[in-house]
C-alpha cells in the first residue's frame, strides 16, 4: 500500500470518526510518515480504548496497523488486535481473526505476545463451547509462560482469567476458585465494573462453598472483592454464610438455610454443605480450647457440632484426612486427642475469644511465677 493510499484511508477514517477522536487520526499520518512507531502505537491504543472508535477498529487494524505491525511492540499489537476483534460479526470470524494474529506473532522474540494471543484464541473457543480446544491452547500458553523469568502482568491476568472461565465451564470449583483469585491478584479490582465485581464475588463464594477441596475461605474473606456482596440486600446472605462457615456457626447456618435452598447449585450440594459446616464447627470447637485441653470426648463433640453420636468418629476421621486437624482417636474410650488445628482467618468475636485465652494464659504464668517465688525463697536467698 503506497503513501497516497494510506493518506486517503486516514482521511476517510478521520471524517468518519467522532469529533473528539479526529485529532488522533490526524496525528496518525504524521507519526507514520516520520516512522515514530512507539508514539504511533500509543496513539492507536488511546484511539482503540475510546468506545467511540468501535466501528472503525477492525478496518484500522487490517488496513493500517498491519502495514507496520513488525515494527512495533508485539504485545501492544496483540492488544490492538483484541480490541479490533470485538467488532467481528460472530465468534467464528473472531476465531479466524485471532488465529491469524497468533501466526503473526509466532517468533522467538515475541513469545509473550504469542502467549497473549493464544490465550485470546482459547477464550473464543470457550465462547464456542470447544472446551477441549480451549484446554489445548491454555496448556500451550502455560508451557511457554513457565519458561519465562518474568512477564507482563497483563499476560498473567489473561491466563488466569481464561483458566478460571475454563474450570467454571467444567464445574471444577476448586480450580476455578484458585485461578479466579490469582486473576484478581494480577489486576486492580477498581478497573472492574460494579456488575463484574459482584459477579466475580458471587461466583467465588459459590465455588468456595460447593468445592470438595476448599475448607478454608480465609483468602476470600480478606479480599476486597467480597465487599461487592454488601452493596445489594439480596447478596448479603451469601457473605454472611461464608463467615458463618469460617466460625463454624451452626445457628447462623440454619438461619440462612432458606437462601441455600433458593440457589440451585447450593441446593444440589446441600448434603456436602451440611458436612462442611459440621467440620467447621468441629475445628472451631478445637480452636477455642487451649492446647493443653484438646482431648475431647465424642459426647462433647456431639454437643458442640450437633452431629449424631454414631457419626462423630467418621467426622473426626474426615477432619484428620483433610488435614484440618492432627491427632489420634481412642476408639475404646471415645476420645479424640487433637494436637493441631488448621489456622484460620478470625472475625472480631473469635479475636475476642483469643484475647480472653491470652489473658488467662498471662494470669496462669503470673500465678506460676508467684508460686515458684514463694516455695523457692530459700533457693533464691542462697
Amino acid at each position: 500500500m503506497n503513501v497516497d493510499t494510506i493518506s486517503d484511508f486516514l482521511a476517510e477514517q478521520r471524517d468518519s470518526a467522532p469529533d473528539e477522536l479526529q485529532h488522533l487520526v490526524l496525528e496518525f499520518e504524521t507519526l507514520w510518515e516520520r516512522k515514530l512507531w512507539h508514539q504511533l502505537t500509543n496513539q492507536l491504543i488511546e484511539f482503540f480504548n475510546n468506545p467511540g472508535s468501535a466501528p472503525q477498529r477492525l478496518q484500522f487494524y487490517k488496513v493500517f496497523v498491519l502495514k507496520f505491525a513488525d515494527k512495533i511492540n508485539q504485545l501492544k499489537l496483540v492488544d490492538l488486535a483484541l480490541k479490533a476483534a470485538t467488532q467481528c460479526r460472530d465468534n467464528q470470524e473472531r476465531l479466524s481473526f485471532m488465529e491469524a494474529v497468533v501466526k503473526k506473532v509466532d517468533n522467538e522474540e515475541s513469545q509473550d505476545a504469542l502467549v497473549f494471543a493464544t490465550i485470546a484464541v482459547a477464550r473464543v473457543r470457550l465462547d464456542l463451547e470447544d472446551l477441549d480446544g480451549a484446554r489445548k491452547d491454555l496448556d500451550r500458553a502455560e508451557r511457554v509462560l513457565d519458561s519465562f523469568d518474568s512477564v507482563e502482568t497483563i499476560v498473567h491476568a489473561a491466563f488466569y482469567g481464561a483458566n478460571a472461565d475454563y474450570y467454571q465451564a467444567k464445574a471444577d470449583f476448586g480450580s476455578y476458585y484458585r485461578n479466579a483469585l490469582l486473576y484478581l491478584a494480577c489486576i486492580d479490582i477498581k478497573s472492574l465494573s460494579p456488575a463484574e465485581r459482584r459477579s466475580r464475588a458471587y461466583d467465588l463464594s459459590i465455588a468456595a462453598l460447593v468445592s470438595s477441596s476448599i475448607y478454608n475461605f480465609g483468602e476470600l474473606l480478606l479480599h476486597p472483592i467480597l465487599d461487592a456482596l454488601s452493596e445489594r440486600e439480596e447478596d448479603k446472605w451469601l457473605r454472611e454464610l461464608l463467615f458463618a462457615f469460617n466460625r463454624g456457626d451452626l445457628a447462623a447456618y440454619d438461619v440462612l438455610a432458606n437462601h441455600i435452598k433458593s440457589n440451585p447449585l447450593l441446593a444440589q450440594h446441600a448434603r456436602q454443605l451440611r458436612e462442611k459446616i459440621y467440620l467447621a464447627a468441629l475445628t472451631e470447637a478445637v480452636f477455642r480450647r487451649p492446647p493443653h485441653d484438646r482431648a475431647m470426648t465424642f459426647a462433647t463433640i456431639a454437643a458442640e457440632t450437633k452431629v449424631r453420636p454414631d457419626e462423630i468418629e467418621h467426622l473426626i476421621m474426615k477432619a484428620l484426612s483433610l488435614g484440618l486437624l492432627r491427632g489420634t482417636i481412642d476408639q475404646v474410650d471415645e476420645v479424640a486427642h487433637i494436637n493441631w488445628v488448621q489456622p484460620k482467618v478470625l472475625d472480631m468475636k473469635q479475636i475476642e475469644n483469643m484475647r480472653g485465652r491470652l489473658k488467662e494464659w498471662d494470669s496462669s504464668v503470673n500465678q506460676l511465677g508467684n508460686w515458684i517465688e514463694t516455695v523457692g525463697q530459700d533457693v533464691w536467698a542462697a
